[in-house]
């Protein structure tokens, strides 16, 4: 199929399939006679792969280490959990920093509503020089 279809299909755009195919996380499809692009269902299904994979937090470096596993997926199930787990840790260390964002905003919210003084107390803790709101 020619790289539109392979795009709409994927649900991407047409530079996002070229970027993949640069950056090697797709092979590059033979091309027709005319000199067009001849995807495959395959290809469709690695750029969902792909797509899902992100959607996860996964890096595209990450994916490529995924994509290698996904060939032999019974030998590398160990190799898979791994990188699944440090992301998992990733994620867990993102929730705490964000409860401290959301902490830090909360209480400043609350300062400015209530504060006893007209200045806003958002505007001074961002201009503070060393930036610790929280």
């Amino acid at each position: 199929m020619r790289i539109s279809k392979a795009a709409e299909q994927a649900g991407v755009n047409i530079q996002t399939l070229r970027y993949y195919e640069r950056r090697g996380l797709l092979p590059r499809p033979p091309r027709r006679q005319s000199g067009y692009r001849d995807f495959s269902a395959e290809a469709v299904r690695v750029v969902r792969f792909i797509k899902r994979a992100q959607a996860l937090g996964f890096s595209l470096t990450e994916i490529e280490d995924l994509l290698r596993l996904r060939r032999d997926r019974v030998t590398n199930r160990r190799k898979v959990r791994v990188l699944a787990g440090k992301r998992l840790d990733q994620v867990d260390a993102k929730i705490v920093q964000l409860q401290r964002m959301r902490s830090a905003l909360s209480h400043l919210l609350e300062t400015c509503e209530h504060g006893p003084r007209p200045e806003c107390p958002i505007i001074e803790a961002l201009d503070l020089p060393e930036a610790s709101v929280s």
